[in-house]
């Protein structure tokens, strides 16, 4: 079967699912999800080879956005509060990184700040004509005073000095909702253009690795982590917890991404419920 034969296919497929009931779709969703889970649990014998993952695509991600910026000379539906809390995080988690692990995340995650900065400079002041900083408006404390409050409280229990430990729960809260101005952006134009979507659809596919890890490190645990949480040490469950919510945050976007890359559409339209 030739290439259009199996874009013909995808395409029948792709039909076939949207034309089933709601609560159907949903545990389609699951069930994939479930799959692919399984089938990343035998095929990647080291699960910390996740978060690297992870990472990794996140770079790729922002590496998109730059490509679009020098090649569209344009911002036009790029979240500028999204970019903000991006660089945020990971200058927290970076200089926890220097201190607690200094290893390949040290770099991967110094890559991905720096072009951050990038992008937010770019969209700041050379492009800055372009950014639609109406349609942007999610204050930022919205996210991260509740996000330092619960770091406060919650943190890891590590050898390392409580400031570091404190700052490196706050990252990992922080990046479960740092997507959502992003989002609601979208949310208010309902067409993605396509660097943009490829952007989201990349840092979908990365939660949903840091995601699987947890899972999978809960599985092969017998779920002894989730026992922690009678001993009043709950910050393993709510590091799970941020994953899946960053997770199923994304996890629309990136259903209608699929729909219609299988249609053959550049960009991605949302219907008005997302």
């Amino acid at each position: 079967m030739g290439r259009t034969g199996v874009a013909a296919a995808l395409y029948k497929v792709s039909a076939w699912v949207r034309r089933r009931p709601t609560k159907v779709k949903a545990f389609m969703a699951a069930a994939f999800g479930l799959c692919a889970l399984v089938a990343l649990k035998f095929m990647v014998k080291d699960h910390s080879h996740f978060f690297i993952a992870s990472e990794a695509i996140h770079f790729v991600g922002i590496l998109v956005l730059i490509y679009k910026l020098n090649t569209l000379k344009t911002c036009s539906g790029l979240s500028l509060k999204t970019q903000d809390l991006t660089a945020i995080f990971l200058t927290a988690r970076l200089f926890c990184s220097f201190s607690m692990e200094n290893d390949i995340h040290t770099f991967l995650d110094f890559a991905t700040l720096v072009s951050t900065l990038w992008v937010i400079y770019m969209m700041r002041f050379k492009l800055k004509s372009t950014y639609i900083a109406e349609l942007d408006n999610t204050p930022l404390y919205y996210v991260v005073v509740p996000s330092a409050i619960i770091a406060i409280f919650i943190h890891p229990y590590t050898h390392h000095a409580r400031a570091a430990r404190v700052l490196w729960a706050f990252a990992v809260y922080l990046e479960s909702v740092s997507v959502l101005p992003q989002l609601r952006m979208m949310q208010k134009t309902k067409m993605i253009e396509p660097f943009t979507a490829h952007y989201v659809f990349a840092l979908g596919v990365a939660r949903f690795l840091g995601c699987a890890h947890w899972i999978i490190q809960v599985y092969d645990s017998a779920g002894k982590y989730l026992f922690l949480v009678g001993a009043g040490y709950v910050w393993l469950p709510m590091v799970i917890l941020a994953e899946i919510v960053q997770t199923f945050i994304l996890a629309d976007f990136c259903y209608y991404y699929v729909k219609g890359v299988m249609s053959g559409q550049l960009i991605v339209s949302l219907p008005s419920h997302v």
